[in-house]
Order: structure tokens, then C-alpha cells, then sequence
């Protein structure tokens, strides 16, 4: 127990230092003014890494993996999906405001779109690019498969999996890593099914990875949800996943 705390301090307080060495990178869509991170390393030819952040906004748990993430040798963005000015300040802005990119899915991967563009710019080879998300930012990593956007593979951890059925299901070509943690009680079971059979009737390259014990933040130090040996696990499966399609 002891031990656990102590990580999830240490993990808390990396945050807030790895973020020391990101440097914000402002674009636009249309007048909305957008600010995303991007690694130390920018301006080298290297993998890049898309990070989609939960439904608060950029926070110490992207920040983090954008660190980790360099130094296993990739760019890595984090996108502003929101917007300045339009950060959440509580559960309920940010559901209202998740909830809006998840009902106009188009303008949601329109963001993420811009986003990759920016990591393009940072020296991130074009065809070696991934997404990963967590949350709000798990259903994006999906989203990015659905609308068909340039990336080799897509982690969707601990998101929003559901997808209005009214939508077609496609052909995917991109390769996608599910992290679901068994007690999240925002993924029904029809949920899971149904992305099962989009993947499938899409021909996908696919994998879930289900965690034991795990209710829906359970990556995240900061959530009463954090779960230290699931998060772990699922954090050495995204790296070997992105190794895999990126190395």
C-alpha cells in the first residue's frame, strides 16, 4: 500500500516536470486558436506519436506520456482538441463539451486531423505515425480509424468505444490496440460487441486487452480508479504495440 502511494506521488509530480521540457506549438482551425505540446526532440526524422488527452483537456497524464514516449525515441504532440478559451473547469463542462465532439464526430476528426498535421511539422516521418488516447481521448484514437486519417496504428485506452449504429462501418487499414478495463461501467456490453463486429466487418488488424480490477481511469495516479500494476501492464503493452508498427 505504502508503495503504491509513494508511486502514485512520484508519478504526480513527474507530470508537472516532464511538462517543464514541452513546448507549446499554437495552430489554428479557422479563428479558434489551439495549443498543443510537443516533445524536446521536434525537428528530428523520427516515429511520431499522436496523444489525444481525456475530457478535461491536456493534463499530467498526457503530458507524462508524451515524456515516456520520447525517450523510447518518438515525437510525440499532444493535441488541443478544445481550443483556448474553451478548456473544462469541472466533470460537468467537460462532459457537456466531450459530449459535443462525440455526437459532431466529424468536427472531433477534423481536430485530431490538425493535430497530426502539427506533429508532421515537428519531424515526425509521415508514415510512421500513431494516435493513443485515453478516455475522451480513447474514443478520438477511434475516431481517427473512422475517419480514415493517415496513421499506421491507433490505442484506444480506457475510451468511449460505443458508435452511433446508424453510422456505416468501413474498411480499417489501420492496425488498433483496445485497453478496456473490465469494470468500466461506461462500456456496455452491446458497446463491445458492436465494435467487435466494425472491426471485423472492416477487416482490421485488431487486439482487446481487458484488465482485471480495473474500473474506467484506472491509468491514471491522480483517479481513485488508478490501478498500479493494470496501468503498468497496459502501458508495456501500447509500447510494444507501437514498436511493432513504428520501429
Amino acid at each position: 500500500m505504502i508503495r503504491s502511494i509513494l508511486l502514485s506521488t512520484i508519478l504526480m509530480t513527474s507530470g508537472t516536470i516532464f511538462s517543464q521540457n514541452l513546448k507549446t506549438v499554437s495552430y489554428q482551425d479557422g479563428s479558434q486558436k489551439l495549443n498543443g505540446l510537443v516533445t524536446s526532440n521536434a525537428g528530428k526524422k523520427l516515429p511520431g506519436v499522436l496523444i489525444l488527452p481525456a475530457w478535461k483537456g491536456i493534463d499530467d497524464e498526457a503530458k507524462t506520456a508524451a515524456a515516456e514516449l520520447e525517450k523510447q525515441g518518438y515525437i510525440a504532440f499532444v493535441a488541443d482538441i478544445y481550443g483556448e478559451g474553451n478548456i473544462p473547469t469541472d466533470a460537468e463542462s467537460a462532459g457537456k463539451t466531450a459530449g459535443y465532439y462525440k455526437k459532431n464526430y466529424e468536427a472531433y476528426q477534423k481536430r485530431i486531423s490538425l493535430a497530426l498535421e502539427q506533429l508532421k511539422k515537428s519531424g515526425a516521418i509521415s508514415n510512421k505515425i500513431a494516435v493513443i488516447g485515453y478516455c475522451f481521448g480513447g474514443t478520438g484514437a477511434l475516431e481517427t480509424v473512422r475517419g480514415n486519417l493517415p496513421v499506421v496504428g491507433a490505442v484506444s485506452i480506457h475510451g468511449g468505444i460505443g458508435k452511433d449504429q446508424t453510422r456505416k462501418n468501413n474498411p480499417i487499414s489501420t492496425k488498433i490496440l483496445v485497453e478496456n478495463p473490465a469494470e468500466d461501467k461506461g462500456v456496455t456490453p452491446e458497446d463491445y460487441n458492436n465494435l467487435i463486429k466494425e472491426m471485423n466487418e472492416g477487416k482490421a488488424d485488431w487486439q482487446i486487452i481487458t484488465y482485471a480490477n480495473a474500473k474506467h481511469t484506472f491509468t491514471d495516479p491522480k483517479s481513485p480508479d488508478y490501478n498500479e500494476v493494470m496501468s503498468k501492464r497496459a502501458w508495456n503493452h501500447t509500447l510494444m504495440f507501437l514498436k511493432e508498427i513504428l520501429k
